[in-house]
Order: C-alpha cells, then sequence, then structure tokens
C-alpha cells in the first residue's frame, strides 16, 4: 500500500524477540493521520533510516536509552515533509530530519527538529552521510581514535554506513587503513571505490592470518563495529597506546546468553594495562549533538570535494521495513540502509 493523505500506517513492536528478530515481531497499524494542535507540525515522513541501534531498542534490558514499548511504533530517524505547521518556526513544504519512526505521519512541537537546507540535493544523505552514522564515524575516528598519519587504522563492517566513512576519514588523516567487511564484493568496493589500502573478508578461514599479515606493523586505532571474531583476531596485533572507539558489537545483538568458550575478560584487561589501549565506548548525539555543526561543515566539504564517496541502500516501501531490518542485522545490506516511505513532493 502506498502512502495516502488520510491514513497513517505504523510498523510497531508486536513482541520482543528472543535471538535474532523475526517478521512476527513487527505488526502494521493503520491509524486515522493525527491533527496537529497549537504550535505543533505535522510531519510526512519520506525517508527513514533502519540501523543496528534498533535491535537494543527491542529488548527490555537496561541501556542508555528506554526500550520501544509492546505495541508502540518503533524508533528511526526519519527525513519529512512539513504538511501543516501551526508553529511559527515551520513552514508547510519545509525539509526536517525528526525521530518520527515507523510511520507516515508524525505530530512535533519542533523540539529536536532540524531544518534541511534547500541546497541539499539527495535529502536521505541526512540519515546517511550527513546524519547520525557520518557524526558517528567523524566524531568516534577523530576524537576518541585520534589517528595520527603513518599508523595504522582497521575498521570493522567497512562496507556499512559508518565504518565506509571512518575508512575515508583515516586516508584523509594520513593512515594506513585496513577494512574487514563480509564478502568479496564488498571487500573489492572498499578497495577500489572506497580507496582503503586493503579489506580482510572475515568469512575467509584464515581471516585471523590474513589480517596478521596486512597489519605488519600492528594496529594502531581499531573502529570496533562487530566484536566477536572479528575482535578476536584484532586483539594481539594491537599496539602500545592503541585507542579503541567503541561503536557497536552487531555480532552479539542477537545473543541470548554469553558465547561459549574460556572466560576471555582477563585476557582483555591484562592486554588494556600492559599495552595502556584506551578503549572508549559512546553514544553519539549524547556525547557529541554540541558539535553537529563543526560536523556537518567539514563532512560537507569533503563530500562536495569528493574526498568522502556514499554509498546508499535504498528500500522502497514502509512494509518492508521489517524484511530489511531482519536482513541488515544479517549484514545483507550493501551500504546506509534508507526506506522510502514516500513521494518528494508535498501533498
Amino acid at each position: 500500500m502506498t502512502q495516502v493523505s488520510t491514513i497513517n500506517r505504523q510498523i510497531v513492536l508486536a513482541s520482543r524477540p528472543t535471538g535474532a528478530p523475526i517478521a512476527a515481531n513487527f505488526s502494521l497499524n493503520k491509524v486515522e493521520r493525527p491533527i496537529p494542535q497549537q504550535d505543533e507540525v505535522l510531519l510526512r515522513t519520506v525517508y527513514m533510516s533502519l540501523d543496528p541501534y534498533m535491535r537494543g531498542r527491542m529488548s527490555d534490558a537496561e541501556s542508555y536509552a528506554d526500550p520501544v514499548a509492546i505495541n508502540a511504533v518503533m524508533v528511526a530517524g526519519s527525513v519529512c515533509i512539513v504538511e501543516q505547521s501551526n508553529n511559527d518556526d515551520y513552514q508547510v513544504g519545509d525539509w526536517v530530519v525528526a525521530f518520527g519512526g515507523w510511520q507516515d505521519f508524525v505530530i512535533s512541537n519542533g523540539v529536536g527538529l532540524i531544518k534541511l537546507s534547500d541546497q541539499l540535493p539527495n535529502k536521505s544523505y541526512a540519515l546517511g552521510v550527513l546524519g547520525m552514522p557520518g557524526l558517528t564515524a567523524y566524531m568516534g575516528l577523530l576524537d576518541i581514535g585520534q589517528p595520527k598519519a603513518g599508523e595504522t587504522l582497521v575498521v570493522a563492517a567497512a562496507s556499512g554506513a559508518v565504518g565506509s566513512l571512518v575508512g575515508q576519514i583515516g586516508k584523509i588523516k594520513g593512515c594506513k587503513v585496513i577494512g574487514i567487511a563480509g564478502g568479496a564484493e564488498k571487500c573489492q568496493y572498499v578497495v577500489d571505490e572506497l580507496g582503503f589500502d586493503a579489506c580482510i573478508d572475515h568469512k575467509a578461514a584464515d581471516f585471523a592470518q590474513q589480517l596478521a599479515n596486512v597489519c605488519d606493523n600492528g594496529i594502531d586505532v581499531y573502529f570496533e563495529n562487530v566484536g566477536g571474531a572479528v575482535f578476536d583476531a584484532v586483539l594481539p596485533l594491537l599496539n602500545t597506546c592503541a585507542r579503541i572507539p567503541l561503536c557497536g558489537l552487531i555480532s552479539q545483538y542477537n545473543a541470548t546468553e554469553l558465547p561459549e568458550g574460556p572466560d576471555r575478560l582477563s585476557l582483555l584487561m591484562g592486554k588494556l594495562l600492559v599495552k595502556r589501549i584506551r578503549m572508549q565506548g559512546f553514544i553519539v548525539f549524547d556525547d557529541y549533538g554540541h558539535r553537529y555543526n563543526e560536523f556537518m561543515t567539514q563532512m560537507s566539504e569533503w563530500l562536495l570535494s569528493g574526498q568522502i564517496k556514499y554509498k546508499e541502500h535504498r528500500i522502497e516501501g514502509l512494509e518492508k521495513a521489517p524484511e530489511a531490518f531482519i536482513g541488515l542485522l544479517k549484514g545483507e545490506n550493501f551500504g546506509k540502509l534508507v526506506v522510502r516511505v514516500g513521494e518528494e513532493n508535498s501533498k
């Protein structure tokens, strides 16, 4: 079903997943389009972002943000058009970035909205290279990773929305950049199109040995998106005073218990201590939201000059969001995953 002006389609959390999410964890509801009150605006979703963090919001385990309630709309960043406005700061036809969720329409009082420039050629880029993933890559690498020219930077999930940008920023800063991705096609893209020095397929039987061979001077900065077996291969290669921006652990998001095998916590802590390694997690808007304008200025310059390249994986139709999200957690996307929910022209 396509977007219509009188109905608000909503994809809600029908049940909490055990392990990997399945289609039955989601439900498509249809309700009347909401009506904005005084000082409010009605936003129509055109593009919607799908990101790994959403798996955590489906769980009721303690985290940095409240979980999505059962039968509540799934959370998501979105690019929207103002359809109706009772707020003097916004006019009908304005483009904004919102946190509107998996639905056609959302009401906002204007708090937290970011206006988009009319000069932005691809509005969906505000959900990727010029949005949360871009800010994550920029601040995580530059503020926590602090790369220096001549150092070796290793990037997990190198063809993804964040990792692809981390590696390119690393090259701009003069690093030797090694990517890790799943499959020959992604690895070839990372090297040939994005300019990484090498990319190792984590599915290869000798993955750890290949990584060691290419990181012949060790690893100075490791941008962590994955965890699991990938981190196991990285750990022994870390140099003294290495830095690890801890962005995500997608290999563990569907886990229901600790992995089998020996307890490796003491090994990790010993390595951090002896080699004086800095490992720091971050929540990008909580920690770096106040530096968004700095990021936007620099990333826009790099993008327009061709120093940064960007790949978008676009899905058509809100109803396909659950399937696309399930595939995202399996690594089936190639580039930043975005759902086109409606038309760009104002209705």
